[in-house]
């Protein structure tokens, strides 16, 4: 299980336990699993789609970063 949080410029988006993250990469999206290798990235306009309890989740996104370590992902996003 990962541990996501996303926060926005006005509250906190999502905070809790996920199967896999889906963020908009400037160059390109890429999937976050468990035991993901630690980045930090920034992202760009689209979608963060997320699993949490078997069922799918999304959140359109303008850009922001994301940080990965130790299967905690953390999104700065601007919404």
């Amino acid at each position: 299980m990962l541990k996501l949080k996303i926060v926005s410029p006005e509250k906190v988006v999502f905070d809790g336990e996920v199967d896999s993250v889906t963020v908009p990469g400037t160059l390109g999206s890429f999937e976050i699993l468990d035991n993901h290798a630690p980045i930090i990235s920034s992202l760009g306009q689209g979608k963060v789609e997320y699993k949490a309890k078997g069922r799918a989740e999304e959140l359109q996104v303008q850009g922001g970063f994301v940080e990965v370590k130790q299967n905690e992902v953390s999104l700065c996003v601007e919404v």
